[in-house]
């Protein structure tokens, strides 16, 4: 500036969506907060936001939204920032998730106008609009009354296509895109774990930076939650020992409670007639040693790099993910979930 001051210059690399320009602004307004003196600057685009009129399972998992903004990473943008739900469990080389934050990772009702007041047990035999497989198995399952069927769009063209239209009675979209959004008001019921879990790290957002750069990844690793870092880690754990991916049905819920974290997860056939579910949890009390994390790109969990929260708690929380997957493969979780990507396929 002109007193000869210098600012460093951040370039943060985001889909064009409005959701993940939402998401990726209110990322860059915590780290002006932290640090004032750092100049941030948006950048991007990619094809995700294009092919909006086929499901998403049929498009090649998720990586799809995610590889043009790794490949700006790898060039000309210093962070990015994802729904963590898009991220496959494993990165590639030389990336790593800097920080994770979370809002409501629940699942929502929003019901067309003519519907205002009921709930999916009241509503009349109709269509419920998802382009989900996972939330679409379990709500089969608990409402065998209703009938599912794939809508696709942003945020914004769903809400259209209820409101507009008299095809779907409800549809269900996720709590937090709609609460970033500022459209709360639309949500007319929050599913709770017991009618529909979430995704592995549904409502969570990630910062993904180069794993070399130890100053960005400090900088950013003041956004995480610990206890939101831990849930995330059994989560994608779980995941990535199941094989799964948005091609098949596999839910999950997760709390923290007196220094336990607590993991229920669950496969299902894609009309929900099949399932497996279990909860285990594991101690993630502080030991008597605590040893932060030093920056080192070898040491990841599941594509997290967590520094600033204790290592012990992170191994335990990844060994639960993959310790309730064994568990879930040891009675069958394989057989279901093959036959369902065969299905979808």
């Amino acid at each position: 500036d002109g007193n000869g001051k210098v600012s460093r210059v951040i370039r943060i690399g985001t889909r064009k969506s409005q959701l993940a320009r939402i998401q990726t602004d209110s990322v860059a307004d915590k780290l002006k907060e932290l640090y004032p003196d750092v100049h941030l600057e948006i950048a991007m685009s990619t094809t995700g936001d294009i092919i909006l009129d086929r499901a998403l399972s049929k498009i090649g998992e998720k990586s799809l939204f995610t590889k043009e903004l790794e490949n700006a990473l790898e060039r000309n943008v210093d962070l990015v920032v994802h729904s963590l739900k898009d991220l496959p469990t494993s990165l590639p080389a030389g990336f790593t998730i800097g920080a994770v934050l979370r809002e409501n990772p629940h699942d929502a009702v929003v019901l067309h106008p003519s519907n205002t007041g009921k709930t999916l047990d009241t509503l009349p035999e109709k269509v419920i609009g998802t382009s989900s497989l996972r939330r679409a198995a379990q709500l089969k399952k608990r409402f065998p009354h209703l009938e599912f069927k794939d809508i696709r769009g942003n945020l914004n063209t769903r809400l259209k296509k209820l409101d507009e239209k008299d095809d779907f009675a409800a549809i269900i979209l996720a709590a937090a895109g709609l609460k970033r959004m500022g459209w709360e008001n639309r949500i007319s019921l929050i599913l709770e774990p017991e009618d529909c879990m979430y995704a592995v790290g549904q409502g969570a957002l990630a910062v993904e930076v180069r794993a070399r750069d130890a100053d960005i990844l400090e900088m950013v690793s003041v956004l995480h939650d610990p206890d939101t870092v831990l849930r995330c880690i059994a989560e994608r754990a779980f995941l990535k020992q199941l094989e799964g991916g948005c091609s098949v049905p596999v839910a999950v819920h997760t709390k923290v409670k007196d220094s336990q974290l607590y993991l229920t997860g669950a496969v299902y056939s894609l009309d929900g007639s099949q399932s497996i579910k279990e909860t285990m949890q594991t101690s993630i009390a502080p030991g008597d040693e605590q040893s932060l994390e030093r920056v080192d790109e070898q040491v990841q969990r599941v594509g997290v790099t967590a520094i600033k929260v204790p290592a012990e708690a992170q191994d335990a929380a990844e060994r639960l993910g993959v310790k309730l997957a064994d568990l879930l493969l040891s009675k069958g979780a394989k057989e279901i979930l093959t036959v369902a990507r065969q299905l979808n396929d």
